[in-house]
């Protein structure tokens, strides 16, 4: 198999295209080991090291060290290892063993960032974070269902007060400008329509 070209992604590192295909991702020392020049050609034995030792070794490790500094879902840490150009498979590969030490866990984390902004999040707002974390509904159901058995509960209408104070606003004095530029303000953090009413105290401004 030829290397067909060589593309520097940084000081240290090279893409590496093998008969015009990209393949993989490697340092410039591993470049010289394996004697990989552009225009020249990989053996079969070196390429198969490469891609079922060198690779999976260093996805895995890869894997491990983002998780050591904060807890990722398996799409976030899918997204940080694609970023690393590593190939699909081997990229599986990592997944598959930081969940087989339970390393991963979506169940979890989706559960553990409930509890984390339940009082400053709505319910909705909430879920559309995690679903953008990659977190699927059903799972999303399952954390909020274990975090209610756990006693978890939000009162949205507190927390629409406090911004509500945090704002100065008082219903009260507040005219009809004032009410729909909060309104707006509240949609937008995932307030239903009925509790900023309440919150309000205004029926009809907004429709």
């Amino acid at each position: 198999m030829k290397v067909t070209r060589l593309e520097e992604l940084s000081r240290s590192r090279s893409r590496v295209y093998i008969e015009q295909e990209f393949a993989f991702v490697l340092y410039k020392g591993e470049l010289r080991s394996y004697h990989i020049c552009e225009g020249e050609e990989l053996e079969q034995s070196d390429y198969e090291e490469i891609i079922n030792k060198v690779l999976p070794k260093r996805a895995k490790l890869r894997a491990m060290n983002l998780l050591k500094n904060r807890e990722y879902t398996v799409k976030q840490l899918y997204d940080k290892l694609k970023e690393g150009c590593y190939p699909e498979h081997i990229i599986e590969q990592a997944l598959d063993y930081v969940a087989g030490y339970h390393y991963t866990d979506d169940l979890r984390y989706a559960e553990t960032y409930i509890s984390d902004h339940e009082t400053t999040r709505s319910r909705r707002r909430i879920e559309q974070d995690l679903m953008g974390k990659g977190i699927d509904r059903i799972t999303l159901e399952k954390a909020w269902q274990q975090w209610e058995q756990k006693g978890g509960v939000q009162n949205e209408e507190t927390m629409v007060r406090r911004l509500l104070d945090k704002r100065h606003y008082d219903p009260e004095t507040a005219d009809l400008k004032e009410q729909k530029k909060v309104y707006g303000f509240l949609m937008r953090k995932g307030f239903s329509p009925e509790v900023i009413r309440r919150a309000l105290r205004a029926d009809d401004f907004y429709e």
